[in-house]
Protein backbone atom coordinates (compact mmCIF):
# COMPACT_ATOMS: atom_id res chain seq x y z
CA UNK A 1 0.00 0.00 0.00
CA UNK A 2 1.60 3.30 -0.99
CA UNK A 3 1.00 5.51 1.68
CA UNK A 4 2.05 8.72 0.09
CA UNK A 5 0.22 8.05 -2.70
CA UNK A 6 -3.44 8.05 -0.29
CA UNK A 7 -2.14 10.77 1.35
CA UNK A 8 -1.94 12.93 -1.85
CA UNK A 9 -5.37 12.27 -2.69
CA UNK A 10 -6.88 13.29 1.12
CA UNK A 11 -7.84 16.66 1.15
CA UNK A 12 -6.62 19.66 2.91
CA UNK A 13 -9.58 20.08 5.32
CA UNK A 14 -9.54 16.78 6.17
CA UNK A 15 -5.18 16.78 6.73
CA UNK A 16 -5.59 19.74 8.85
CA UNK A 17 -9.07 18.01 10.83
CA UNK A 18 -6.64 15.18 11.37
CA UNK A 19 -3.63 17.31 12.96
CA UNK A 20 -6.32 19.24 15.21
CA UNK A 21 -7.50 16.18 16.47
CA UNK A 22 -3.81 14.79 17.28
CA UNK A 23 -2.91 17.88 19.15
CA UNK A 24 -5.75 18.44 21.00
CA UNK A 25 -5.48 14.77 22.51
CA UNK A 26 -1.97 15.65 22.68
CA UNK A 27 -2.83 18.73 25.34
CA UNK A 28 -5.11 16.77 27.11
CA UNK A 29 -2.63 13.96 27.78
CA UNK A 30 0.01 16.56 28.65
CA UNK A 31 -2.49 18.31 30.92
CA UNK A 32 -3.15 14.47 32.80
CA UNK A 33 0.34 14.69 33.60
CA UNK A 34 1.10 18.05 34.46
CA UNK A 35 -1.87 18.26 37.27
CA UNK A 36 -0.64 16.17 39.83
CA UNK A 37 3.39 18.16 39.60
CA UNK A 38 1.14 21.39 40.02
CA UNK A 39 -0.99 19.54 43.05
CA UNK A 40 2.43 18.39 44.73
CA UNK A 41 4.08 21.73 43.75
CA UNK A 42 1.24 23.95 45.51
CA UNK A 43 1.46 21.54 48.43
CA UNK A 44 5.47 22.20 49.01
CA UNK A 45 4.23 25.50 48.54
CA UNK A 46 2.34 26.04 51.47
CA UNK A 47 3.90 23.43 53.52
CA UNK A 48 7.07 25.60 53.26
CA UNK A 49 6.72 27.41 56.66
CA UNK A 50 6.36 24.58 58.45
CA UNK A 51 9.57 23.11 56.67
CA UNK A 52 11.32 25.97 57.38
CA UNK A 53 11.11 25.79 60.91
CA UNK A 54 10.85 21.91 62.22
CA UNK A 55 13.20 19.13 60.39
CA UNK A 56 11.53 16.25 58.73
CA UNK A 57 12.74 13.89 60.73
CA UNK A 58 11.04 15.61 63.13
CA UNK A 59 7.86 16.27 61.38
CA UNK A 60 7.39 12.63 60.87
CA UNK A 61 8.93 10.50 63.45
CA UNK A 62 8.04 12.57 66.49
CA UNK A 63 4.73 11.50 68.31
CA UNK A 64 4.26 14.71 69.81
CA UNK A 65 1.47 16.84 68.55
CA UNK A 66 1.09 20.26 70.69
CA UNK A 67 0.25 22.92 67.34
CA UNK A 68 0.03 25.66 70.16
CA UNK A 69 3.11 25.00 71.27
CA UNK A 70 5.02 25.00 67.80
CA UNK A 71 4.54 20.65 67.68
CA UNK A 72 3.77 18.98 64.96
CA UNK A 73 4.48 15.34 64.78
CA UNK A 74 2.68 13.18 62.60
CA UNK A 75 3.76 9.94 63.44
CA UNK A 76 0.51 9.05 65.38
CA UNK A 77 -1.65 10.30 62.59
CA UNK A 78 0.52 8.29 59.65
CA UNK A 79 -0.13 5.08 61.83
CA UNK A 80 -3.28 5.60 62.59
CA UNK A 81 -4.07 6.22 58.72
CA UNK A 82 -1.51 2.75 57.63
CA UNK A 83 -3.69 0.68 60.69
CA UNK A 84 -7.00 1.85 59.17
CA UNK A 85 -6.40 1.28 55.51
CA UNK A 86 -4.58 -2.49 55.69
CA UNK A 87 -6.67 -3.67 58.04
CA UNK A 88 -9.77 -2.73 55.91
CA UNK A 89 -7.54 -3.86 52.94
CA UNK A 90 -7.28 -7.04 54.55
CA UNK A 91 -11.24 -7.73 55.33
CA UNK A 92 -12.13 -6.39 52.45
CA UNK A 93 -9.50 -8.41 49.49
CA UNK A 94 -10.70 -12.04 49.86
CA UNK A 95 -14.28 -11.19 50.19
CA UNK A 96 -13.77 -9.07 46.52
CA UNK A 97 -11.86 -12.00 45.16
CA UNK A 98 -14.11 -14.84 46.11
CA UNK A 99 -17.25 -13.09 45.34
CA UNK A 100 -15.84 -12.68 42.14
CA UNK A 101 -14.61 -15.87 41.95
CA UNK A 102 -18.18 -17.22 42.37
CA UNK A 103 -20.06 -14.67 40.74
CA UNK A 104 -18.31 -15.19 37.25
CA UNK A 105 -17.51 -18.75 37.35
CA UNK A 106 -20.21 -20.67 39.73
CA UNK A 107 -23.31 -18.08 39.68
CA UNK A 108 -25.76 -18.09 36.70
CA UNK A 109 -25.72 -15.41 34.19
CA UNK A 110 -28.83 -13.90 35.74
CA UNK A 111 -26.95 -13.76 39.30
CA UNK A 112 -24.69 -11.50 37.81
CA UNK A 113 -26.87 -9.49 36.27
CA UNK A 114 -28.71 -8.86 39.24
CA UNK A 115 -25.56 -8.34 41.57
CA UNK A 116 -23.94 -5.84 39.10
CA UNK A 117 -26.55 -3.51 39.70
CA UNK A 118 -26.53 -3.64 43.34
CA UNK A 119 -22.77 -3.23 43.32
CA UNK A 120 -23.04 0.27 41.66
CA UNK A 121 -25.94 1.57 44.66
CA UNK A 122 -23.13 0.21 46.81
CA UNK A 123 -20.88 2.24 45.37
CA UNK A 124 -23.03 5.20 44.67
CA UNK A 125 -23.79 5.92 48.52
CA UNK A 126 -22.72 8.61 49.97
CA UNK A 127 -19.79 8.01 52.52
CA UNK A 128 -21.70 10.08 55.64
CA UNK A 129 -24.65 7.14 54.68
CA UNK A 130 -21.81 4.86 55.52
CA UNK A 131 -20.61 6.87 58.81
CA UNK A 132 -24.08 7.25 60.12
CA UNK A 133 -24.27 3.03 59.19
CA UNK A 134 -20.36 2.64 61.70
CA UNK A 135 -22.03 5.41 64.17
CA UNK A 136 -25.72 2.68 64.49
CA UNK A 137 -24.52 -0.41 63.97
CA UNK A 138 -20.61 -1.06 63.88
CA UNK A 139 -19.73 0.88 66.48
CA UNK A 140 -22.11 -1.02 69.36
CA UNK A 141 -21.42 -4.21 67.81
CA UNK A 142 -17.32 -3.82 68.04
CA UNK A 143 -18.25 -2.27 71.78
CA UNK A 144 -20.37 -5.41 73.23
CA UNK A 145 -19.67 -7.84 71.07
CA UNK A 146 -16.35 -8.06 69.79
CA UNK A 147 -13.81 -6.70 72.31
CA UNK A 148 -15.52 -8.63 74.93
CA UNK A 149 -14.67 -11.45 73.33
CA UNK A 150 -10.74 -10.31 73.84
CA UNK A 151 -11.25 -9.11 77.19
CA UNK A 152 -11.18 -5.51 76.14
CA UNK A 153 -13.58 -2.40 77.30
CA UNK A 154 -14.03 -0.05 74.39
CA UNK A 155 -16.46 2.73 73.61
CA UNK A 156 -16.13 1.31 70.07
CA UNK A 157 -14.72 3.96 67.91
CA UNK A 158 -11.58 2.71 67.26
CA UNK A 159 -9.08 1.06 64.44
CA UNK A 160 -11.19 -1.76 63.90
CA UNK A 161 -15.13 0.07 63.23
CA UNK A 162 -13.31 2.36 61.18
CA UNK A 163 -11.58 -0.54 59.14
CA UNK A 164 -14.83 -2.62 58.93
CA UNK A 165 -16.76 0.81 57.65
CA UNK A 166 -14.25 1.03 55.62
CA UNK A 167 -13.95 -1.94 53.67
CA UNK A 168 -17.30 -2.05 53.40
CA UNK A 169 -17.23 0.98 51.53
CA UNK A 170 -14.55 -0.39 48.84
CA UNK A 171 -15.90 -3.75 48.07
CA UNK A 172 -18.09 -2.66 45.41
CA UNK A 173 -14.72 -0.55 43.86
CA UNK A 174 -12.26 -3.55 43.95
CA UNK A 175 -15.70 -6.06 43.27
CA UNK A 176 -16.47 -4.31 39.95
CA UNK A 177 -12.15 -4.40 38.74
CA UNK A 178 -12.26 -7.66 39.90
CA UNK A 179 -15.47 -9.24 37.85
CA UNK A 180 -14.25 -7.04 34.72
CA UNK A 181 -10.76 -8.61 35.12
CA UNK A 182 -11.78 -11.94 35.20
CA UNK A 183 -14.08 -11.88 32.35
CA UNK A 184 -11.67 -10.68 29.87
CA UNK A 185 -9.56 -13.78 30.16
CA UNK A 186 -10.33 -16.09 27.23
CA UNK A 187 -12.47 -18.71 27.96
CA UNK A 188 -10.21 -21.13 25.77
CA UNK A 189 -7.65 -21.12 28.43
CA UNK A 190 -10.46 -22.24 30.77
CA UNK A 191 -11.69 -24.79 28.59
CA UNK A 192 -8.36 -26.52 27.67
CA UNK A 193 -7.50 -27.00 31.30
CA UNK A 194 -10.57 -29.10 31.78
CA UNK A 195 -10.01 -30.83 28.69
CA UNK A 196 -6.92 -31.78 30.31
CA UNK A 197 -8.55 -33.39 33.00
CA UNK A 198 -8.02 -30.74 35.14
CA UNK A 199 -11.16 -30.06 37.84
CA UNK A 200 -12.72 -26.48 38.05
CA UNK A 201 -11.10 -25.18 41.70
CA UNK A 202 -7.92 -26.15 40.15
CA UNK A 203 -8.44 -24.68 36.78
CA UNK A 204 -9.76 -21.38 39.12
CA UNK A 205 -6.56 -21.53 41.17
CA UNK A 206 -3.69 -22.42 38.64
CA UNK A 207 -4.90 -20.84 35.24
CA UNK A 208 -7.66 -18.17 35.94
CA UNK A 209 -6.22 -16.37 38.74
CA UNK A 210 -2.34 -16.83 37.43
CA UNK A 211 -2.92 -15.22 34.29
CA UNK A 212 -5.49 -12.58 36.49
CA UNK A 213 -2.95 -11.79 38.67
CA UNK A 214 -1.84 -8.45 37.78
CA UNK A 215 -4.91 -7.40 37.35
CA UNK A 216 -5.88 -8.46 41.18
CA UNK A 217 -3.09 -6.68 42.26
CA UNK A 218 -3.67 -3.65 40.25
CA UNK A 219 -7.46 -3.51 42.21
CA UNK A 220 -5.95 -4.01 45.35
CA UNK A 221 -3.52 -0.99 45.14
CA UNK A 222 -6.19 1.29 43.73
CA UNK A 223 -8.47 -0.10 46.70
CA UNK A 224 -5.63 0.49 49.12
CA UNK A 225 -5.18 4.44 47.65
CA UNK A 226 -8.91 4.47 47.75
CA UNK A 227 -9.30 3.23 51.42
CA UNK A 228 -6.42 5.59 52.25
CA UNK A 229 -8.34 8.81 51.36
CA UNK A 230 -11.43 7.88 52.38
CA UNK A 231 -12.52 10.94 55.47
CA UNK A 232 -16.00 11.28 56.38
CA UNK A 233 -17.21 7.77 57.54
CA UNK A 234 -13.74 6.67 58.90
CA UNK A 235 -13.49 10.58 61.01
CA UNK A 236 -16.79 9.65 62.43
CA UNK A 237 -16.12 6.43 63.63
CA UNK A 238 -12.17 5.89 64.08
CA UNK A 239 -12.40 8.11 67.72
CA UNK A 240 -10.05 10.90 66.81
CA UNK A 241 -7.52 10.85 69.40
CA UNK A 242 -3.74 12.09 68.32
CA UNK A 243 -1.66 9.22 69.51
CA UNK A 244 -0.17 6.03 68.29
CA UNK A 245 -2.54 2.78 68.38
CA UNK A 246 -1.36 0.04 70.05
CA UNK A 247 -4.09 -2.22 68.81
CA UNK A 248 -7.16 -2.50 66.64
CA UNK A 249 -9.28 -1.47 69.54
CA UNK A 250 -7.61 1.54 70.27
CA UNK A 251 -9.06 4.99 68.95
CA UNK A 252 -6.66 6.66 66.16
CA UNK A 253 -6.77 9.34 63.88
CA UNK A 254 -5.76 8.98 60.04
CA UNK A 255 -4.91 11.91 57.74
CA UNK A 256 -7.74 12.86 56.10
CA UNK A 257 -9.11 12.80 59.23
CA UNK A 258 -6.67 15.55 60.63
CA UNK A 259 -7.34 17.75 57.96
CA UNK A 260 -11.12 17.48 57.53
CA UNK A 261 -11.59 18.20 61.38
CA UNK A 262 -9.21 21.68 61.17
CA UNK A 263 -8.35 23.25 58.16
CA UNK A 264 -11.39 25.57 58.17
CA UNK A 265 -11.08 26.91 61.32
CA UNK A 266 -7.19 26.82 61.43
CA UNK A 267 -6.08 28.86 58.04
CA UNK A 268 -5.98 32.14 60.34
CA UNK A 269 -2.89 30.40 61.97
CA UNK A 270 -0.20 30.08 59.35
CA UNK A 271 2.04 27.56 61.12
CA UNK A 272 -1.03 25.22 61.72
CA UNK A 273 -2.41 25.79 58.10
CA UNK A 274 1.24 24.88 56.58
CA UNK A 275 1.39 21.93 58.97
CA UNK A 276 -2.33 20.65 57.56
CA UNK A 277 -0.77 21.40 53.57
CA UNK A 278 2.06 18.87 54.80
CA UNK A 279 -0.61 16.18 56.19
CA UNK A 280 -2.07 16.45 52.58
CA UNK A 281 1.09 16.12 50.52
CA UNK A 282 2.24 13.64 52.98
CA UNK A 283 -1.02 11.88 52.12
CA UNK A 284 -0.41 12.08 48.36
CA UNK A 285 3.10 10.74 48.37
CA UNK A 286 2.16 7.91 50.23
CA UNK A 287 -0.53 7.40 48.00
CA UNK A 288 2.13 7.74 45.12
CA UNK A 289 4.10 4.80 46.65
CA UNK A 290 1.18 2.34 47.11
CA UNK A 291 0.62 2.81 43.46
CA UNK A 292 3.98 2.93 42.70
CA UNK A 293 4.87 -0.25 44.57
CA UNK A 294 1.69 -2.05 43.47
CA UNK A 295 2.92 -1.00 39.41
CA UNK A 296 6.54 -2.58 40.37
CA UNK A 297 4.59 -6.07 41.80
CA UNK A 298 3.14 -6.58 38.33
CA UNK A 299 6.23 -5.70 36.53
CA UNK A 300 8.09 -8.01 38.34
CA UNK A 301 5.31 -10.87 37.77
CA UNK A 302 4.66 -10.20 33.96
CA UNK A 303 9.01 -10.18 34.29
CA UNK A 304 9.09 -13.35 35.72
CA UNK A 305 6.04 -15.50 34.08
CA UNK A 306 6.99 -13.64 30.58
Amino acid sequence: MNWNRIRDNISPTRLQINKFNEVWMLVWTLFLVVVPLFIVSGLLWKSSLLLENHTLKEIIFSSEWKPMSGKFGFLPFIMSSLWVTLLSLLIAAPICLFSAIHLTQYANRYVLRFMQPVIDILAGIPSVIYGVWGIIAVVPFVAEKIAPMFGVQTTGYNILSASIVLAVMVIPFILNILIDIINTIPKELTEASLSLGAGKWYTIKHVILRKALPGIISAMGLGLSRSFGETIAVLMVVGNVAAIPSGIFQPGYPLPALIANNYGEMMSIPQYDSALMFSALLLMIIVLFFNIGSRFLIMSYEKRFK
